[in-house]
């Protein structure tokens, strides 16, 4: 998720780095257990981030000055609905835009945003959200190039999703029954025919809002989304702002962004779940007013300048080893990253391997394999984006032990000692629940092994292989759906049964058992 460098000139030269800000880049990585998280006490282990703002990594560190904020804000009661109309107007002064609001996250912010094109803040439809029977606005247009697992906060208010790919396919689908236009921004959006500019002409045409989804990108001021002709554009908090985690914001047309804060909490109906405290309000404006005095000029050559003393430590240290600092294009994640590249049959181990090592090592790291054109190598990917000052040696000495005394290399597989081919109907047991509707469809051909995996509700591709008596079942729904599903079947064949442990990514863990059909 790196990328976006154009139109941001206006954002990333606006000032001197600020005294707390440089205290922060000194010192944020140091200190005992007390002054940090505590997590070590409830068995939880801290990492060092060379991934990026990952949501499931805990996001990006908020600054001295938010800390600050919500300290400050948490000390004394307001209204609400005054504070988002304060919080509002500073928004807009701060972004250029008409006018703002905080959200509990960037998604949320997209759901009501939703909301106020669906609803506009009128209370008797409010109160019926999801069902939208009867009312005169219910779809929303996503271009294919947008389609991804972020806009169930669109189709969470109940919005019928159409998905167009050209021109002359959005021009037939806008409509009275349109409620907006979803943009996800990103490289692809801009190299399509329909790009910002494009479909706000179109959708304007019928008096439809364009929403743009930015969740992981910096905030340029002026806003380029808006100047481009979205009416509503959502940011996350906790990522390029380093704001609280669980707050976003929403930025544009004053009428729909009030609107917006109607449908959401503490107001009652569907979005009461989607609760906003005055300490992430304010902690989020705090944000908002460093980014613009941030020096990210300095902050992006200190970001380079760690990349690169790890390629100068581990190409110096290890022979064989390349390095290449990537820079990004275009708006999003603006953070360079380091590139490192081997012979991994020469060097005895993986990018994977160690990425894995360094996961589950003292202190635990947190970066990506990387990979080439050349299937001989093999490598590793760091992003400094939410590195700490020190993190880089930290990072580069682990890399260097890892490669000169390699884990060892997972076991080579068994030849196949099983049939697993044939239609398996699978019981897979939950958290909470179970299911009785999944099935495979398997052929196999030595140890590989294709076929079908059929889910609840949708089928999908399945490959996977045997070794031994031991099977492993890979299937995939992707994103172009607008929603990604991951499984991974491990088990044991035995006969016309099997049975072993599921890997669902993101969802976490299950167990499961099949029979064969006769």
């Amino acid at each position: 998720m790196l990328g976006r460098s154009a139109a941001v000139g206006g954002a990333l030269a606006l000032g001197p780095l600020v005294a707390g800000e440089a205290a922060a880049a000194s010192g944020s990585g140091q200190g005992t257990a007390a002054q940090k998280g505590g997590y070590e006490r409830i068995g939880v282990r801290p990492l060092i981030n060379g991934r990026g703002t990952y949501t499931v990594l805990s996001g990006s560190l908020i600054l001295p000055e938010v800390r600050s904020a919500i300290d400050a804000a948490a000390r004394q009661y307001v209204q609400l609905d005054e504070l988002a109309d304060g919080v509002g107007k500073r928004l807009g002064e701060l972004t250029r835009a008409e006018f703002g609001m905080v959200a509990s996250g960037c998604a949320a912010a997209l759901t009501h945003a939703s909301a106020a094109c669906t609803a506009g803040g009128n209370p008797d439809l409010h109160v019926r959200i999801p069902d939208l029977t009867g009312f005169a606005k219910t779809e929303a247009i996503i271009p294919k190039h947008s389609r991804n697992v972020y806009e169930a906060a669109i189709s969470a208010v109940g919005l019928k999703v159409v998905e167009v790919e050209t021109r002359e396919e959005l021009k037939a689908a806008l409509g009275p029954q349109t409620a907006l236009v979803y943009i996800f921004a990103m490289p692809r959006v801009d190299e399509s025919e329909l790009d910002t500019k494009t479909i706000a002409e179109l959708a304007h045409e019928k008096d439809v809002p364009v929403l743009v989804d930015a969740a992981a990108e910096v905030l340029t001021i002026p806003n380029v989304h808006l100047e481009r002709g979205a009416d509503l554009v959502a940011y996350s908090g906790g990522k390029a702002l380093r704001g609280p985690q669980s707050a976003g914001i929403l930025l544009g047309r004053e009428d729909l962004v009030r609107a917006a804060w109607v449908h959401s909490a503490p107001h009652h109906g569907f979005a009461r779940g989607f609760k906003v405290g005055k300490e992430e309000a304010m902690g989020m404006l705090a944000a908002v007013e460093m980014w613009v005095r941030r020096d990210h000029k300095a902050e992006y050559e200190r970001w380079t300048s760690w990349l690169k003393t790890i390629a100068r430590r581990v190409t110096g240290a290890v022979p064989g080893v390349t390095s290449k600092i990537v820079q990004p294009e275009g708006l999003s994640n603006r953070t360079p990253s380091l590139n490192l590249l081997w012979n991994a049959e020469k060097a005895g181990v993986k990018g994977q391997t160690i990425v894995d090592a360094l996961w589950e090592g003292t202190p635990r790291i947190a970066i990506n394999a990387a990979g080439s054109d050349d299937p001989a190598l093999s490598g590793l990917s760091i992003t400094p984006y939410m590195l700490e000052p020190g993190n880089d040696k930290t990072i580069a000495d682990e890399i260097v032990k890892l490669l000169k005394d390699p884990p060892p290399a997972p076991e080579p597989p068994k030849p196949p000692a099983v049939d697993a081919s044939g239609t398996w109907e699978l019981e897979i047991t939950y958290t909470a629940g179970k299911s009785t509707a999944h099935e495979l469809k398997l052929s196999q051909d030595g140890a590989e092994l294709k076929g079908t995996h059929r889910g609840d509700f949708v089928t999908r591709d399945a490959t996977g292989s045997v070794s031994g008596a031991d099977v492993t079942v890979r299937s995939n729904y992707g994103e172009e759906h607008g929603d990604s599903l991951s499984f991974t079947f491990t088990g044991t064949v035995d006969g016309d049964r099997m049975s072993g442990t599921l890997d669902m990514g993101e969802y976490l863990k299950g167990t499961w058992k099949a029979a064969r059909k006769s």
